[in-house]
């Protein structure tokens, strides 16, 4: 890998774009392996780095990337225009790490559940002996991996879209889970959106493997792998969840639901996901269900954190849709009151809206722009919208739990689930979870 990288940047101008923890981690593998004719490193902010090393911020960071031959880009990070229409070239971590050990790696993608089927696949490969590392979105560049890399080990990487939506290489195993209006802020469109994520399989090559939820099939001739459909609703799925059951081929696995830390009927879809994929690996049913139960999930994705005063409460921070605060209200017995809104991105909350109607929660707890523009949609175009009285508006967070904490009866549970975006109002999702649970229990 590093003597691809070596080959890659030799005698080269090299621009490091984005300056965060993974352009941190490009500039010390490029500087470890040395060769290129010149370096710089560009971010819209200023950063502490090596002084030896030119470092251009402010609004106009980017109007320089054709004086350089390879531009390493960050994710995250919005070009002025599509690549094809820079000199340079523009490349990825990433995209160097699949062309090295794409063809041994294992790719989640979706717009939910990503990072959860990510290290669930991870946690129960490993339990069961396979010797694999993890690396991607879920917080771990792939060039910190490298020295964890021997000749039999599988990467298994989560991907968000911004990593794929450039690349020109997808891995062997590649997982699309689902997808669902998100980052519409960068994208403009959802069309634009799911693009980006496709292509997690628009690269593979026939011996690769496709593992899609069954209403985002790729269309007829668009990928080259064996596609193995998911779902829980299509009988023709490749891969059945019916109820907490199973089904992939002769292969059946009851999930011990009762025996997991994982909430919720999304989540079984996911470890359908997961099982599918470890059958493939020839992992036996006893391997699975081992690692399964002793799975702890993430921070932040609807955990329970604790009670208080009778009220049980819940932290979904990385709720930024619709769909999760709906699976979050689907998974939580008895919950008394639910808060939402953050940053407003646009997204269509019409089924949310809908469902929120129809769900007894006597308190539904609305903050920020997007807790604002529910609360005027359901005024200006939801005369029936049953309860009304049930919404409160509050501006933060911080009002958003006293009012929690005043209106949820002992026995019942208050869940955070934002359907929206932090950003703008805290550093990520971790911080607004981490940030609920000291305002409860302060």
């Amino acid at each position: 890998m590093l003597r691809r990288l070596k080959e890659q940047i030799k005698e080269k101008k090299v621009l490091i774009l984005g300056f965060g923890r993974e352009g941190r981690s490009t500039l010390r593998r490029i500087l470890e392996v040395g060769g290129f004719g010149s370096l710089a490193i560009a971010d819209q902010c200023a950063a502490e780095a090596d002084p030896s090393i030119p470092f251009l911020s402010g609004e106009h960071y980017m109007d320089t990337l054709d004086d350089y031959d390879l531009v390493f880009k960050s994710p995250g990070i919005v070009l002025p225009k599509d690549p094809s229409a820079y000199r340079c070239r523009v490349t990825s971590q990433m995209e160097l790490f699949l062309e090295a050990y794409g063809a041994r790696t294992i790719g989640v993608t979706g717009t939910k559940g990503k990072s959860t089927t990510t290290t669930l696949l991870y946690h129960i490969l490993q339990d069961a002996g396979r010797d694999v590392v993890l690396a991607g979105n879920i917080g771990i560049p792939a060039f910190d991996i490298l020295e964890k890399i021997g000749p039999e080990t599988t990467p298994v990487c989560e991907f968000s879209c911004h990593q794929l939506e450039y690349i020109h290489v997808s891995p062997h195993i590649a997982v699309l889970l689902n997808i669902h209006e998100e980052h519409l802020d960068h994208y403009g469109s959802f069309e634009r959106y799911a693009a980006s994520k496709y292509q997690i399989y628009l690269h593979q090559k026939q011996g690769d493997l496709l593992f899609c939820g069954a209403d985002i099939l790729p269309e007829k001739g668009r990928c080259q792998a064996q596609v193995y459909s998911v779902s829980d609703r299509a009988a023709d799925a490749d891969v059945r969840l019916d109820g907490t059951q199973i089904s992939f081929g002769q292969n059946l696995f009851p999930i011990p639901v009762n025996d997991l830390h994982m909430l919720g009927h999304h989540n079984h879809l996911d470890i359908a996901f997961a099982y599918a994929i470890c059958c493939i690996m020839g992992l036996k049913n006893e391997e699975f269900d081992r690692g399964l139960r002793s799975y702890e999930p993430l921070p932040h994705r609807l955990r329970f954190i604790g009670e208080r005063d009778g009220v049980r409460y819940y932290d979904d921070s990385i709720s930024t849709i619709g769909d999760t605060a709906i699976q979050a209200l689907k998974s939580v017995p008895a919950v008394g009151s639910i808060l939402i809104g953050g940053m407003d991105r646009g997204i269509d909350y019409d089924d949310l809206i809908g469902f929120l109607s129809s769900h007894p929660v006597p308190h539904i707890i609305l903050m920020y722009a997007t807790g604002r523009r529910i609360l005027d949609e359901i005024r200006a175009h939801y005369p029936d919208f049953s309860g009304p009285e049930r919404l409160l508006y509050v501006d933060t967070l911080a009002e958003a739990v006293a009012q929690a904490r005043a209106l949820t009866r002992p026995g019942e549970a208050c869940v955070l689930s934002p359907a929206a975006a932090s950003y703008g109002i805290f550093r990520d999702f971790e911080e607004r979870g981490e940030v609920f649970r000291e305002l409860v229990f302060s």
